[in-house]
């Protein structure tokens, strides 16, 4: 009889066992089910203005304001007036926005990865202290500079009208000047320079190295997926440039997309889906960028993050 027993023990032991696992399972699919349910009712709240703009930018006619799921037709007119609309110059502000996406993301990253550098791997006095000041400037808002580099932009006398290809580039520059400090991107790179080892750079300078070619031979290559990563960020950035491009530019032809499509809004005021074909093809490079770049964002930002 104590021989039953003790047989039968293991197995009453292992249906326990089964019968708590099959029951952890369950909860657990339970809540991937509720969790998965509210991130796509979250991605659908997100997704759903982008998704009315393009419905209504395909509507030939029809209420705009109203909430619908399918368009009530399907035209390119919209997109063919937008551009080769003659009042607005749609391809030179699309031009205006690769110039100062360009110039912008440059001169960005490269001074935030050499910015970066030093707070990483020099030791200096009062290192950690510069880097948590301008870490602290992060609270203030970006509209709290405004007045200065306004200010700073006159001085400077980058709005002058002398010549219309100097003034041009000097157009550019106010624009992109003010924001290539940036301290999300001085922050980002820091970060992954202080996951590259120290015996590295130890061995670069033993061999006689100096400090700019550690740089830009190890600490660079090593750092790539974030550097790409703060250039996507960026890129959005430059790309999405509205208020403080549409303050200094006296000249409306050398806006970007975004702040001319206030002027698009003005020239077709009386058809706002040509304005919502703009914002359409507006947003198209942006999600391009993200699709081909996807991969090395978020490497990155992990990297960043764990560096």
């Amino acid at each position: 009889m104590l021989e039953r027993a003790t047989s039968g023990q293991p197995s009453a032991i292992n249906r326990a066992a089964a019968d708590l696992k099959a029951r952890k399972r369950r909860k657990d699919r339970v809540a991937n089910l509720a969790a998965y349910a509210v991130l796509i009712v979250i991605a659908l709240i997100m997704l759903y203005p982008f998704y009315w703009t393009l419905i209504t930018s395909l509507e030939p006619t029809g209420n705009i304001y109203q909430a619908k799921l399918l368009p009530s037709g399907v035209s390119l007119k919209n997109y063919v007036e937008v551009l080769t609309g003659t009042t607005v110059p749609f391809w030179r502000l699309i031009l205006n926005s690769l110039i100062i996406c360009t110039a912008g993301v440059t001169l960005t990253v490269t001074l935030a990865a050499l910015a970066a550098y030093p707070l990483a791997k020099m030791r200096f006095p009062g290192r950690d202290l510069i880097f948590y000041a301008i870490l602290v400037l992060m609270v203030l808002p970006n509209e709290a500079g405004l007045i200065v580099n306004y200010i700073t932009t006159i001085k400077l006398g980058l709005l002058q009208q002398t010549n219309p290809v100097i003034d041009a580039i000097r157009q550019y520059a106010a624009v992109v000047l003010p924001s290539i400090a940036s301290i999300v991107g001085l922050f980002l790179l820091r970060q992954a320079y202080l996951g590259v080892p120290v015996e590295l750079i130890e061995a670069a300078r033993i061999d006689g190295a100096k400090e700019l070619t550690i740089w830009r031979r190890i600490m660079l290559p090593l750092a790539l997926p974030t550097i790409v990563a703060f250039g996507i960020l960026e890129f959005v950035a430059y790309w999405n440039s509205f208020l403080w491009a549409r303050i200094m530019l006296p000249d409306k032809n050398l806006m970007p997309l975004s702040a001319g499509l206030l002027e698009l809004s003005g020239t077709f005021s009386t058809n706002s889906r040509a304005v919502m074909a703009g914002a359409v093809i507006t947003v198209l490079p942006i999600l391009v960028i993200f699709a081909f770049g996807q991969r090395y964002f978020m490497k990155g930002i992990e990297g960043a993050v764990k560096g």
